[in-house]
């Protein structure tokens, strides 16, 4: 992620020049280190004025002052997150976060497409483990939404196991928590989100979930990657359990809206603008198959106009990410305004109003922004 501009309060020179294009011109994960370094010493502008009253949304018993959270997979090891509440992100998401520490995938792991505005990486839930995570969230006050995203670690002998230590680790100290079995980059995951081990896991984290001492919201996070007969079979599956609600999507193995174009080839999963219309068009195919259950839209929001188009398209709310790398953090600043324009301009009184308002369009893939 990068900086567009940087609080006035910049004393030290290492970086009084991290800037979004001298980030750019670094390492895609050195850039990356070093956005956090800057974040934990205070070096972000904090939100100057109150959320527009119309932003302000309610996600599984969770009242948002906006409906604009920041995506897993920046700040893997909870390190960020009440800066980044500060900077007025509605929900901050941490993690991914594994049992035991692990270093990730070999470097190079993590590469932009520039012309594109894509990112591809194959980090692998590199990240410093539960317990590292968990010290650090229970000494930071978060004001804003608190999710704890949790994985598997690569070597266990049962991934499910891993995702239930997950749930008695982190249950009463999250606001929510999303279960990610849709990284392509930890192999026999996405495995997962098929019928039978769907139900398994479902059922074990569920009951763990329900030992806690709080009703923390549990979400699923899904690949976009997935046919029609999976996204059916998934929406059985979610729709027999009280599973809280979905996060649609995670990045894509595809590389159609990228071909030809320098580091396409990369293995990895895809995000950033590219991924924006595939996993839109999901969002729109499970909310015609789950109803009324809550909903987070990511995956390539890019614009004011792409983030309205993922409510009209039936997100409750929307997470980004990749789009920061190129966009800069004024962005968040911008979508929210754009989405008060919007729902103003529509006559509406909340953001509410507007979702799911063309699901229909975007589930067929007639989509427009």
């Amino acid at each position: 992620m990068i900086f567009s501009r940087l609080s006035p309060l910049l004393r030290i020179p290492a970086l009084a020049d991290l800037t979004r294009d001298t980030l750019l011109r670094m390492d895609a994960e050195t850039a990356h280190g070093a956005t956090i370094a800057a974040l934990r010493m205070g070096l972000a502008p904090e939100r100057s004025q109150p959320d527009a009253p119309e932003l302000r949304t309610t996600i599984c018993g969770l009242d948002l002052s906006n409906p604009v959270g920041m995506a897993a997979g920046f700040d893997k090891n909870a390190e960020v997150a009440r800066p980044l509440a500060l900077m007025g992100f509605g929900m901050v998401e941490i993690g991914t976060v594994t049992p035991r520490p692990q270093s990730g995938n070999p470097k190079p792991r993590l590469f932009r497409i520039p012309e594109a505005g894509g990112v591809i990486n194959r980090m692998g839930f590199n990240n410093e483990g539960h317990d590292a995570a968990f010290a650090r969230l229970k000494d930071q006050r978060v004001p804003a939404a608190l999710g704890v995203n949790i994985g598997a670690n690569k070597d266990s002998e049962d991934f499910v196991a891993d995702y239930v230590l997950g749930v008695q680790r982190f249950a009463d100290l999250a606001d929510y928590l999303t279960v990610n079995v849709s990284s392509p980059n930890t192999p026999g995951l996405r495995n997962l989100q098929a019928d039978e081990a769907l139900r398994r896991l479902l059922g074990e984290v569920l009951a763990a979930r329900a030992k806690a001492r709080t009703h923390v919201p549990v979400f699923l996070k899904i690949a976009p990657d997935l046919d029609e007969a999976s996204l059916d079979a998934i929406a059985t599956v979610v729709l027999a359990t009280d599973l809280d609600g979905l996060i649609v999507s995670n990045t894509t193995v595809t590389r159609d809206a990228v071909a030809g174009l320098e580091n396409a080839t990369e293995t990895g999963g895809l995000s950033g603008k590219p991924l924006f219309t595939l996993a839109t068009e999901r969002l729109a195919q499970m909310r015609q198959r789950v109803g009324a259950l809550p909903l987070i839209g990511v995956g390539g929001i890019h614009s004011p106009q792409t983030a309205l188009a993922k409510i009209e398209a039936g997100a409750n709310a929307i997470q980004l990410y990749s789009a920061l790398v190129f966009g800069g953090l004024d962005m968040l600043d911008r979508l929210k305004q754009g989405l008060v324009t919007a729902i103003r301009a529509q006559g509406k009184r909340n953001l509410s109003d507007l979702v799911g308002t063309k699901t229909a369009d975007w589930a067929a893939g007639r989509g427009e922004i």
